[in-house]
């Protein structure tokens, strides 16, 4: 028997995955979302809005990212205390599509939009050192 009481491991705080463009990658996100906040203590209060705006930035770069075939959508989650950053990278260097109000009869175009609603911070940059953009949003509030 040890000496000393160790601490077990900490969950990583962080997490990442590459993704096919494909329409069901973001509901593949969210469950991957899903299954890393379940692993983490205090992260109940960005399950729900974390799901749904990590869902949207992927179906936006699966549906609006021109880019050749088989260019795969990389997501990465940081959990920190009080806030959840998630990132959506595509190969893609054009910035998405400005959020905007939707008519009642679209289909689609409401995306971003609930992204700006509910995300405490959001926005798109080049990627780091490669080809394309990392679109990330940040929620607080939650408390571990």
């Amino acid at each position: 028997m040890p000496d000393t009481l160790e601490k077990p491991p900490a969950p990583a705080s962080e997490y990442s995955w590459w993704l096919p463009r494909h329409p069901k990658s973001a509901g593949f996100a969210r469950r991957l979302l899903r299954t890393f906040l379940a692993k983490q203590p205090g992260s109940d209060p960005f399950c729900d809005t974390g799901e749904l705006v990590l869902g949207e930035l992927v179906a936006n770069a699966v549906l609006h990212a021109r880019t050749p075939p088989g260019r795969l959508i990389f997501i990465r989650f940081d959990l920190h205390p009080t806030s959840l950053r998630m990132e959506v990278h595509d190969a893609d260097s054009a910035p998405p599509p400005a959020p905007r109000p939707a008519h009642p009869d679209d289909q689609t175009g409401r995306g971003l939009w609930l992204v700006s609603q509910l995300a405490s911070d959001w926005g798109c940059s080049p990627r780091p050192g490669g080809i394309g953009k990392v679109v990330w949003a940040r929620l607080d509030g939650g408390a571990r």
